[in-house]
């Protein structure tokens, strides 16, 4: 039987078939995965995503030196098309999509009524009226559906045959150069071409979630994953690239935010400090318009802050969130927490009241191993310009 964790990790028997049951979506490269190590998986969007290749920060080193090929096919896709899809797409998000134009990638907010987070998907605009919505972990294909229903306009809600790899790490441009040729090198930070490799229908794109270089493929034939999969770590040995998965370490280094944890519905863009997402002057009534015009103006009560937390090494990621007190009163939450052996520092994500949250501010967290100090600074902690990431 498999090893289910508190945390929703399954760990693998290989002896023995495992799993959460048949309602949990397998992706294409699932046997792949396991046939190169994979030894644990959690759900995300209801598929399975691998979550360990063994040490965890082995595969941060593997990440930031070289190169790493992670199974995202879990990166659902909302397909948006029709006459009116820009009109309707523009009312999900606050964002102003007025300059997107055919082949560019955007990091999208979609908010609810009252303002609250309800996803933070990269958007993708393959034509005119052809989007995507490359979601984080979250229902959106039936709130789209839903939407569409009384929204009046032309449109088709639907889940495509799309599965995206990430290949990440600052050799990824020379895997993706052995892949395609030198042509590649002219594709740009957040834009997208359509390819075929070997007769394998794919959108590459320059994003991730990793604040490293990195390229995104999406597969557009589920039947040709394992092919795919083989041969990107084929063409990938010469230049050290491993099997791997989107690294905890990496991402809060970088302040990305997981939603479910840094952010979720009750959350709204200006205590992010998103405000750069939000864009109240366009003419679209989008959906959350009034609420966040009505927060702009009375301001927040509470804000995401990074955190050195003084204490021995995590041993791990966070699995709940850990109450931060000023003087015995309870004045936040950390929500991302991980060891950087980079940075020799435990980094955290926080929400917390706005009068605590000052560069220097000194504050009490309560971990799962006891209390330790901790104290506001600067994010991103690694790279804020992601410099890194848009360089090719």
């Amino acid at each position: 039987m498999p090893n289910v964790t508190a945390n929703n990790v399954v760990n693998i028997n290989k002896e023995d078939d495992f799993g959460f049951g048949t309602q949990v979506r397998k992706s294409p490269y699932f046997d792949a995965t396991v046939r190169w190590g994979a030894t644990a998986f959690s759900v995300y969007n209801h598929m399975y995503i691998p979550r360990a290749f063994g040490d965890p920060e082995q595969n941060f080193w593997n990440l930031v030196n070289d190169a790493i090929l992670c199974d995202v096919a879990a990166e659902r896709q909302v397909e948006v098309t029709g006459p009116d899809a820009a009109e309707f797409v523009q009312r999900m998000t606050p964002r102003d999509l007025s300059s997107m134009a055919v082949g560019q990638c955007k990091y999208i907010l979609m908010t609810n009524a009252e303002g609250g987070i309800l996803n933070d998907p990269i958007l993708l605009r393959l034509a005119e009226n052809h989007f995507w919505i490359s979601l984080a972990d979250s229902d959106i294909l039936l709130w789209a559906q839903g939407l569409a229903v009384y929204a009046e306009l032309d449109v088709t809600i639907s889940e495509p045959d799309v599965s995206p790899l990430q290949l990440q790490g600052p050799r990824s441009v020379d895997v993706m150069k052995a892949l395609f040729g030198d042509s590649i090198m002219d594709l740009r930070y957040f834009w997208l071409r359509e390819v075929e490799l070997n007769g394998i229908p794919l959108i590459v794109s320059r994003t991730g979630w990793s604040s490293e270089l990195g390229y995104e493929l999406y597969l557009r034939d589920g039947s040709r994953g394992d092919e795919l999969w083989e041969t990107i770590m084929a063409a990938g040995r010469p230049f050290a690239l491993q099997p791997g998965h989107t690294s905890s370490i990496r991402r809060i280094e970088g302040g990305m935010l997981s939603y479910h944890a840094d952010a979720d519905m009750s959350t709204n863009p200006y205590e992010l400090g998103m405000d750069r997402l939000v864009n109240l002057d366009i003419e679209t009534d989008f959906i959350g318009k009034a609420a966040l015009q009505r927060i702009q103006v009375q301001g927040v009560s509470r804000k995401q802050v990074g955190l050195w937390i003084d204490a021995a090494p995590l041993k791990g990621p966070n699995t709940t969130f850990w109450p931060l007190e000023c003087n015995g009163e309870l004045v936040g939450k950390v929500t991302s927490a991980v060891y950087s052996p980079r940075l020799e520092q435990n980094i955290a994500l926080a929400m917390v009241a706005v009068e605590y949250a000052e560069l220097g501010t000194e504050l009490e967290v309560r971990t799962a191993s006891g209390s330790a100090r901790a104290v506001v600074v600067e994010k991103p902690f690694f790279d804020p310009k992601k410099k890194l990431a848009i360089s090719a």
